[in-house]
């Protein structure tokens, strides 16, 4: 049995990647937070798909929270490890910086930022054991090009995509990849507040991408053809930047 957990896989991107990974024939363990309706839908249809799978809720800003649920699971499955690791789960608080509060700034960063650190150190260990595993990060094109009215956001991805970079290079040896997807707009419940008209007209292909062309990369850097890249960042943005 081969395990993948999907940090913030109830909807949105981590569903789609839920579903993808699935299609690969992996079990997929399915983070959330709140929204457990929305979780259980998820893994319906990663059933559909003829593969299985269950909910972990844990709250990823937090590290106590991380590690005993994970260490839970871990003691459940003595025998297994979790292959693939994707590191989705997120959250956006948009203020100019002049008006920003320190909630809002520390908030970002946890969820975004920290969790990367909390889930991927306590999950790397047996992947470099067995000599085989994948993390893949999804971060934004606000970590590469940053946005206005997102100075916290895209601090936070650009603190992941830094920390892809050189992580990717500490454990490359043990046939461990560590890459990133930075997905541009995306139609998701994230960016339902955005003003869509407006940007469309600043991407080349002149539409929102679909979760589904996230999972795609997602789903390729998971992939056994995926061995020798490691420390990418893959852009999935219509064009909007390169």
């Amino acid at each position: 049995m081969k395990y993948a957990l999907v940090t913030g896989g109830s909807r949105g991107i981590g569903r789609a990647v839920s579903i993808k990974l699935a299609e690969m024939g992996y079990f997929i363990l399915i983070n959330y937070h709140a929204n457990q309706q929305e979780a259980e839908n998820t893994l319906q249809l990663v059933r559909e798909k003829g593969s299985d799978g269950e909910l972990i809720k844990f709250d990823v800003a937090s590290q106590e929270e991380t590690e005993t649920a994970l260490g839970k699971w871990q003691a459940a499955h003595e025998e297994a490890y979790i292959r693939v690791l994707v590191n989705n789960a997120g959250i956006r608080k948009d203020a100019l910086v002049m008006w920003m509060k320190n909630e809002e700034w520390h908030d970002v960063i946890n969820t975004n930022l920290h969790s990367f650190l909390y889930i991927t150190r306590f999950l790397i260990k047996d992947m470099l054991i067995n000599k085989m595993g994948r993390i893949i990060n999804v971060v934004s094109l606000s970590g590469l090009k940053g946005l206005p009215g997102q100075a916290n956001y895209s601090a936070a991805k650009a603190g992941v995509i830094g920390a892809t970079k050189a992580l990717a290079q500490e454990i490359a040896k043990k046939n461990v990849t560590v890459n990133a997807v930075a997905p541009g707009f995306i139609r998701t419940d994230m960016t339902k507040d955005l003003d869509e008209p407006q940007l469309k007209a600043m991407i080349p292909m002149g539409r929102f991408g679909k979760p589904e062309e996230v999972a795609a990369v997602v789903g390729f850097l998971a992939s056994d053809e995926a061995s020798y890249v490691t420390g990418a960042v893959i852009n999935v943005n219509g064009g909007l930047y390169t």
